[in-house]
This record gives C-alpha cells, sequence and structure tokens, in this order.
C-alpha cells in the first residue's frame, strides 16, 4: 500500500532539473506553491497545469513512477472534493443525496481545492526526487544562514528538515510491514465494527512510534559516534554553486506568477 511513495525519495539523474543549484530550486518550488494558491479559476489552474507539466518533463522522472506515486493520496483527494461537494452551499442545486443536496459551486470548489492538493505534492515530490539529501540539507542551511543573527540554528534546523523528508518514505515502509504483519495475527484494518478497527489502528500505531523512537536514537548515537557537532566549524566535500540558469529559472517562475494574477481576472 505504501511502497509507492515518492515523498522524500530522490532518484539520481542527469536532467536539467538535477543539475539546477539546490537553493535555485527551494526558491522556485516556494514560488510555484503561491503560484498554486494564487490560482482559483479554471484558467488559472489551466496555466499551472501547463506549467507543472513543464517543470515535470525537464525533470527527467518517469511518468509512471510519479503516478504510482499520487495513488495514496488519491483518498485525500477524493475525500476533500467530497467533502467541499456536499457542505459548500453555492450556485445551483444540481443533485440531491438524501439530506444533502449538492451546489454547482460546491463541485468546482472541490475540484479546485483536490487539483491544489495534487500540485502541492507533485511540485514537492518532484523537488526531493531531483535533489539529494546532502545538496537538499547544504541548501536550506545556506537559505537560513541570514536568520542566524537572530539566533536561529540554521544547519540544525536544515539537518532535522532533511531528515524529517528522508524518512518519510521509510516510515510508510515500516507501516506496511506492520500492517502485513498484524492482519497475519488476525488484525482487520478494513472489516468490522469501529471498536475492532480502532483496536487494529492502535496495534499499528504503537509499534510504528515504537521503531520511529529507535530509528531516532540510533541515528543520534551514530552521530555522536562520529563526533557530530552541529554546525560549528564544518566544511563541505562538494559545494553548491549558483549558474546564470538558475537565476533564469527563478526569474521565469516569478514571471509566471505575476502572469497569472493578472491573467485569471
Amino acid at each position: 500500500m505504501f511502497k509507492h511513495i515518492i515523498i522524500g525519495q530522490y532518484l539520481p539523474g542527469n536532467s536539467f532539473l538535477h543539475r539546477m543549484d539546490a537553493r535555485a530550486k527551494l526558491i522556485a518550488v516556494l514560488l510555484m506553491i503561491m503560484v498554486i494558491f494564487l490560482a482559483d479559476t479554471w484558467r488559472g489552474y489551466g496555466a499551472v497545469t501547463v506549467g507543472t507539466v513543464g517543470v515535470w518533463m525537464i525533470s527527467g522522472v518517469p511518468l509512471r513512477y510519479i503516478l504510482k506515486g499520487m495513488y495514496p493520496i488519491l483518498i485525500l483527494i477524493v475525500g476533500t472534493f467530497l467533502l467541499h461537494a456536499f457542505l459548500t452551499q453555492e450556485g445551483e442545486v444540481i443533485a440531491t443525496v438524501g439530506a444533502f443536496s449538492v451546489y454547482s459551486g460546491g463541485i468546482e470548489q472541490g475540484l479546485f481545492i483536490g487539483l491544489r492538493l495534487f500540485f502541492l505534492v507533485l511540485v514537492t515530490s518532484l523537488l526531493t526526487l531531483t535533489t539529494s539529501p546532502i545538496d537538499l540539507t547544504d541548501g536550506l542551511e545556506q537559505m537560513l544562514q541570514p536568520l542566524k543573527r537572530f539566533g536561529v540554528p540554521a544547519h540544525e534546523v536544515a539537518l532535522m528538515m532533511s531528515i524529517a523528508i528522508r524518512f518519510i518514505p521509510t516510515l510508510f515502509q515500516e507501516a506496511e510491514k506492520i500492517i502485513k504483519a498484524q492482519t497475519a495475527r488476525g488484525a482487520k484494518f478494513n472489516s468490522g465494527s469501529m471498536k475492532q478497527r480502532t483496536q487494529a489502528m492502535i496495534s499499528l500505531l504503537v509499534p510504528l512510534f515504537i521503531r520511529a523512537f529507535k530509528r531516532a536514537e540510533d541515528l543520534a548515537l551514530a552521530m555522536e559516534a562520529r563526533g557530530y557537532n552541529g554546525g560549528e566549524k564544518r566544511t563541505k566535500l562538494r559545494a553548491l554553486t549558483w549558474r546564470r540558469k538558475d537565476t533564469i529559472a527563478c526569474l521565469i517562475v516569478a514571471v509566471s506568477a505575476v502572469l497569472l494574477f493578472f491573467f485569471q481576472r
């Protein structure tokens, strides 16, 4: 169920997106997230679709790999769509299901929010798929450097964020193993009463948290054994290099955000 999770995974390659500076990709992703949230019309989402498809094409990531990775969030997208479809009372009534009425505005709002979630996950997934964890950590650290004068531990914050992203697929794999083990012992996650399903979820969450804390403890011990002391006087094997193409890519995304704001009005 969780084997196709792509958030937090890195897919080595030599595409244009792989060769971009990690800082440029972080800035571009932040700008693209702003663009996604600015879109609130069909024309706006059409432009976002074109832009996202363009980013995917220069990423070099296989389409089948992307589609399999997006499958686990379909439940969240469909649930969000249904929630807005049945609870948003705007526009004309197009159907009645029991005590609920489905409005045209609710359908439109549900589609917009569902597409927004889809594009947000896709864009952030492309970031982690085309950026190695080391480069991602270095990029985050350098972007947070100006905050050090205010007492923000830039290196530690960047390290925690990159480790958290890196362990997302690992935790999903652990959850899948626990589900299979508990199912073999008679636990039922998709059937039975609400009480039985709750007990089954507890049998999943408890060992999952225990394994997560155990992994965190092992990682901390390994870092201490290697003399890790945070960002103090640390050198880097590879230095990030900002090139002209990185500036151009960020400018293209920024200009696209401005054009989208006026295009959909």
